[in-house]
């Protein structure tokens, strides 16, 4: 049966970030953040490239249209995740990264496979409610302004009608005045008192294949006020008062019933699933013993994949045209361990490259969000300016290098170890260093490191 989307969220997917980039876009952004993976790339960027498409057909033909899934192979540290992560937050589209192997009997405790749609829809909630608020926040804070100045000066009681023109003016004239002052600032330490609702975090939780989750969310919406959501009088300072009251008027701007149906759209047309260690689950031998809970967490996972309908807090959500990336070292198990049906629903499959010397060059300098730049930024707040030399980015990259190959490659991770060694003095003494230029060169890196590369035991434990 074929589902007609209504006419409005055609025009708000439409107004999406989804088409206003093309593939060639879409691997050009992810160059900013991840070095190579080209594969990686241009399967994640076709893929979200074709929900675009799909949206374009006849309804009829895009409900018969499943989304590619895409299976990930390479060792940790190469930039799975992050390329997904960025898929994510180039679109606006609500993402969740989940382990595969929480799935298991070992750590199970009690959470069904579905739970993960759940928590997509949550987080979609959020964003959209995100959204919202900054729609609404230009006239929440002028609501909040006016119940601030109605707590400073109560508007007048008309006794007489029509009422004092004289005396009208003269209030208005005094609004004006504390309305000027209080843009400014000056009234931010006096005390007003305001009505404050306790918000109090649910303690207990209960999960099952029925979708309810959060008993003390469901208790609250059932009996008001048992678990917070009770006004209480407070006096606060007039600055803290804005906090308050400001979220309080956005809370009423927002149509919470519009922002869940937008949410569970979002997720049915646009969500991201990243599924991290899908080959700890990869394994169809018979027996006893967690072979035997691996495939029964893919079978589990197949309807899911497969498009399924969940029960969610916000109302049943489709998961059908959710993007599934699983992902995997493949070390022990290999895709074809997987069961022959979830094997089927990941048909792109992209093989990532271990990282070599040259390409932990490019992550410390290339990037926008590079480690170098996030180093001297950190620095920079002591007032300290940290330069790294050609010969510096060298040696740390060899050494980081060197290290994943003696001990256990963790790719590009392995920098981060290198750097806080690297960096450890500088950082420990910078509110007390006098010298606010510093260049980092290979004698120093080397300084720093020389003790625990002598000694390989060390080097193993430390880096």
């Amino acid at each position: 049966m074929a589902i007609v989307l209504p006419e409005s969220m055609n025009i708000r997917l439409a107004k999406s970030k989804e088409t206003e980039l093309t593939p060639q876009e879409i691997v050009q952004e992810l160059d900013k953040y991840i070095i190579g993976q080209n594969a990686a790339k241009k399967a994640v960027a076709i893929a979200l490239r074709n929900r675009y498409r799909r949206r374009k057909l006849p309804p009829e033909l895009a409900d018969e249209i499943a989304p590619k899934n895409i299976l990930m192979i390479g060792p940790t540290g190469v930039g799975k995740t992050e390329i997904s992560r960025r898929l994510a937050k180039l679109t606006s589209s609500p993402f969740l990264k989940i382990e595969a192997s929480k799935f298991t009997e070992v750590g199970y405790v009690g959470r069904d496979v579905e739970s993960m749609i759940r928590d997509l829809v949550r987080m979609s909630v959020d964003m959209v409610k995100s959204e919202k608020i900054e729609e609404v926040r230009e006239k929440a804070q002028r609501n909040m302004e006016e119940r601030i100045l109605d707590m400073l000066l109560p508007p007048l009681r008309r006794k007489v009608e029509p009422p004092d023109p004289d005396e009208q003016a003269r209030f208005q004239e005094t609004r004006e005045k504390l309305r000027k002052q209080l843009r400014e600032g000056v009234l931010d330490d006096r005390v007003i008192e305001i009505d404050v609702k306790e918000k109090m975090a649910s303690p207990l939780e209960i999960f099952s294949n029925s979708g309810m989750e959060e008993i003390g969310i469901h208790i609250q919406e059932i009996i008001p006020g048992l678990m917070g959501g009770k006004a209480k009088k407070r006096k606060v300072k007039l600055n803290e008062a804005r906090e308050y009251l400001l979220d309080d008027e956005q809370q009423r701007l927002i149509d919470m019933d519009q922002v869940s149906r937008l949410a569970v759209e979002r997720v049915e047309h646009s969500g991201i699933i990243f599924l991290d260690e899908v080959d700890k689950i990869a394994g169809r031998e018979v027996g006893r013993g967690p072979e035997v809970s691996r495939e029964g967490v893919q079978r589990d996972l197949l309807p899911i994949i497969e498009g399924t309908t969940v029960n969610t807090r916000y109302g049943l959500v489709k998961t059908d045209h959710i993007l599934f990336i699983g992902a995997g070292a493949f070390h022990v198990a290999k895709p074809a361990d997987l069961i022959p049906e979830l094997q089927g629903r990941f048909p792109i499959r992209v093989e990532l490259t271990s990282l070599d010397k040259a390409d932990f060059i490019k992550i410390l300098t290339e990037p926008e969000n590079a480690l170098l730049k996030q180093y001297r930024a950190l620095l920079e707040t002591e007032g300290i300016q940290v330069e790294y030399t050609e010969d510096a980015v060298d040696e740390i990259a060899e050494i980081a290098e060197k290290v994943n190959e003696d001990a256990e490659n963790i790719g590009a991770r392995r920098l981060h170890t290198v750097m806080e060694k690297v960096m450890e003095e500088i950082s420990f003494k910078a509110p007390n260093i006098k010298k606010k230029k510093i260049p980092i060169d290979r004698k120093y890196v080397h300084k720093q490191l020389e003790e625990i590369l002598e000694d390989e035991d060390l080097s193993r434990f430390i880096l």
